[in-house]
């Protein structure tokens, strides 16, 4: 039976998780669009409740489909108009999932000494957060720490803008910064913050590699003044232009880069 009324629960629920980031963490769950990153979620590991799809969607899509059906607790079928219904796109493929959220609890344990890690610290725009995810996974980071203040890693710009990225590189929430950049120190990492000042040391010199975590702050604040202290080493971007700052996203993938080359 094809669902059609915009009312089905499923529907609603979906809707419901893609819109809201309160019920996304009452709930457990959220929302995911589009073939591609679906069949990227059940290929992570990603728990599929629930899939919904057309008619077209499985015919065209099969390949992605067809295994979506098979693992998912529960499919629905809709209709085309439906799924304009349900979609942020103007020509959605016709593919929808509600997931369970991985566990993105952080072990201090689980840290490799020899890894290299980014912390981001209260990053707000979605588009920034998924674009830095997905640098630092082709970039071959072990991970990215995210302060209590940074945005949901679930909002649906973040999923798309990461490709993917949020199902397979480790993401660890982190309570308080500053007690976090204390435990990595005591547990043998060295802590760069990156920072707006000519007085930091320059990247290119900072021997940032193996053993090093990059912190990373809001888009218009930096740092805050209290996490950048408890770090024992400042670093910058150095730059002859006339912009004071470079953006979030573009400032940390030069930053990873850097990391990344010396390991």
């Amino acid at each position: 039976m094809t669902v059609t009324s915009k009312d089905n629960q499923w529907v609603k629920e979906w809707r419901r998780l893609n819109d809201s980031a309160k019920y996304r963490r009452e709930t457990g769950l959220f929302a995911i669009e589009g073939a591609r990153l679906c069949g990227d979620a059940m290929r992570s590991g990603v728990t599929l409740q629930t899939v919904l799809y057309t008619s077209s969607a499985l015919a065209v899509y099969g390949n992605v489909v067809e295994p979506l059906l098979a693992s998912a607790e529960q499919v629905v079928e809709i209709s085309p108009e439906l799924s304009r219904h349900m979609s942020d796109t103007i020509n959605p493929q016709g593919v929808f999932c509600i997931a369970k959220m991985l566990d993105n609890s952080l072990i201090i344990d689980k840290i490799n000494i020899i890894g290299t890690y980014s912390a981001l610290e209260d990053i707000q725009d979605p588009g920034n957060m998924g674009t830095i995810i997905r640098t630092a996974e082709a970039l071959g980071l072990d991970g990215i720490l995210l302060s209590d203040g940074c945005c949901d890693i679930y909002n649906p710009k973040v999923l798309r803008a990461s490709m993917g990225g949020v199902f397979r590189l480790p993401l660890m929430r982190v309570g308080d910064m500053v007690q976090t950049v204390e435990a990595l120190r005591e547990k043998g990492l060295t802590v760069f913050a990156c920072v707006v000042d000519a007085d930091a040391i320059p990247i290119t010199e900072a021997g940032m590699g193996q053993g090093s975590v990059a912190l990373i702050g809001n888009e218009g604040n930096g740092l805050r003044a209290d996490t950048v202290a408890a770090c024992r080493h400042r670093v910058t971007i150095p730059m002859v232009g006339r912009a004071e700052s470079l953006n979030a996203s573009m400032a940390a993938g030069i930053i990873l880069w850097e990391m990344c080359r010396n390991k």
